[in-house]
């Protein structure tokens, strides 16, 4: 699974990386994103937009938004055929971008978290789907959620899930609504991925800071 990640590049990376054409949100800075939070994706509705939406997603048909706390991510295995992300999936797909996510190792007694990120520095582009929810009695709830995969050979060692990681030239195709995009989610191959083991402060989402990604001693 994926449960929390890091947003910190600053606007011009962010732009440059994603090709953004409009701002609708001010950046996220966040070394601790966690469910139920506010982070910003990438869509396309004409235009390569970034916004902020909430992590977990809340289907159009739902009854209760909290249903979103289940929905932080779509398994690659059941994503076209589950209700919850099937019409997602066909028509609204979106780019997570994140500096770099954190997977936990289990060991007999406890979990280790690691941070796992691109050598260069240069943030990932997580795949995943969003939507909008809603109500008569407020404004709408837009959210989304990461799409996960089996853990290639280089993370499978830490976890056997992680998100599907798109590269550059498989991005947009991913945000071109019609395209088959299929064969675009399969585990990440590039051999340009690394990991440290960090501190278990990160564990609590209270927790955001420089200090979250830090190797431990």
């Amino acid at each position: 699974m994926c449960g929390r990640f890091t947003q910190k590049s600053e606007r011009k990376v962010i732009q440059e990386e994603f090709f953004i054409q409009e701002f609708t949100d001010e950046i996220v800075v966040s070394y601790n994103v966690a469910p139920g939070q506010n982070a910003g994706i990438i869509i396309n509705d004409g235009a390569n937009r970034y916004c902020q939406f909430k992590w977990g997603l809340v289907p159009s048909w739902a009854k209760d938004p909290k249903i979103g706390y289940k929905m932080i991510n779509a398994r690659v295995e059941t994503v076209t055929e589950k209700p919850s992300f099937r019409k997602a999936f066909d028509n609204r797909r979106c780019i997570i971008p994140a500096d770099g996510f954190y997977e936990w190792k289990k060991s007999q007694q406890y979990k280790f978290p690691f941070y796992i990120y691109r050598d260069s520095k240069k943030p990932l582009g997580l795949a995943g789907l969003w939507e909008q929810w809603k109500t008569d009695a407020g404004p709408p709830l837009f959210t989304f959620t990461i799409i996960t995969t089996e853990a290639n050979d280089r993370l499978k060692e830490i976890h056997g899930r992680m998100p599907v990681i798109l590269p550059e030239e498989k991005r947009e195709a991913w945000l071109t609504e019609g395209v088959d995009v299929r064969e675009l989610i399969d585990p990440y191959s590039r051999e340009d991925i690394v990991f440290h083991e960090v501190s278990r402060y990160v564990n609590s989402p209270q927790n955001n800071s420089p200090e979250c990604i830090e190797p431990v001693a």
